[in-house]
């Protein structure tokens, strides 16, 4: 359980709410266990909070100020700590993914960490065909910000399963999935920390065909997995659930190509979509 440690709670909002979190359990009499089972949850849990290493969760602090008596100060804190540039139903994963040691994914699209500008341009509009072009391009620069995280000297493991179908699809146009497939294979190839994987046409049906999911582990909190859809995504924390995520992630990546013949097959593609 992460212990109570001293943070500057004006650091950000974020850190500004585990220490009035834990202000409030100390003044309570309550332990971070005690706490956790008065609200269902826990005491992990709360002291990720504590430690302002989760963003808060609404529903959750409605029910910390309810049992501490606290009025709805931690809700308004919540919403200040909950601001995010990504849409709101991935905000949490996109802050887990930055302390996550190993994240594993399912996808039948490139992954958003993996993907080229003018890809991630081609995919936000076939989602948003109406949206003006400024909101089109405040969600691919917010995208290709985030692939820094490749980067840091603590980047997590990148283990990534994606469906051969991810791989024909023409997503823009055959330059863009040219130039596209290519940037995944010079990823794959030049990053120690990267390893992707073609799930093939012929393993016929597999949970990555109905929605993506990504799992997330940590080196001293429990792993969660983000699911996601076009318009939508869910953040899954019950360890039963978790579990068979995670091995349905397993079956993927044993029912997929060797990481060196999936290196192989992306090229490939890329080279269909060149025009002679």
């Amino acid at each position: 359980m992460p212990q109570p440690k001293e943070l500057d709670p004006y650091a950000n909002p974020r850190a500004f709410y585990g220490a009035e979190l834990r202000r409030l359990r100390e003044a309570a009499g309550l332990s971070q266990n005690q706490l956790g089972e008065r609200v269902f949850c826990s005491g992990t849990y709360i002291g990720l909070f504590e430690a302002a290493e989760r963003r808060p969760q609404l529903e959750l602090s409605s029910a910390l100020d309810e049992l501490l008596g606290s009025g709805e100060h931690l809700q308004r804190l919540c919403l200040l700590a909950r601001k995010s540039k990504v849409a709101g139903y991935f905000a949490d994963a996109a802050e887990l993914q930055l302390q996550a040691s190993f994240i594993g994914s399912c996808t039948s699209v490139v992954l958003g960490l993996l993907q080229t500008e003018a890809y991630a341009r081609a995919l936000t509009r076939s989602a948003h065909p109406f949206a003006a072009t400024e909101v089109v391009e405040g969600h691919v620069r917010t995208r290709m910000e985030r692939a820094c995280l490749l980067d840091s000297p603590t980047a997590p493991v990148l283990w990534v399963v994606i469906h051969e179908a991810a791989l024909l699809v023409p997503v823009g146009g055959n330059a863009v999935m040219a130039e596209q497939l290519t940037y995944l294979a010079e990823q794959t190839a030049s990053r120690p920390r990267v390893v992707t994987q073609v799930l093939p046409l012929s393993a016929g049906a597999h949970p990555v065909l109905q929605a993506s999911m990504t799992l997330m582990q940590f080196t001293e909190a429990p792993a969660v997995v983000y699911t996601e859809s076009a318009y939508s995504g869910q953040l899954v924390e019950e360890p039963m659930l978790v579990e068979q995520y995670r091995s349905a992630y397993d079956l993927a990546r044993a029912a997929a190509l060797s990481p060196e013949a999936s290196l192989d097959r992306i090229v490939s593609a890329a080279k269909e979509f060149v025009t002679p």
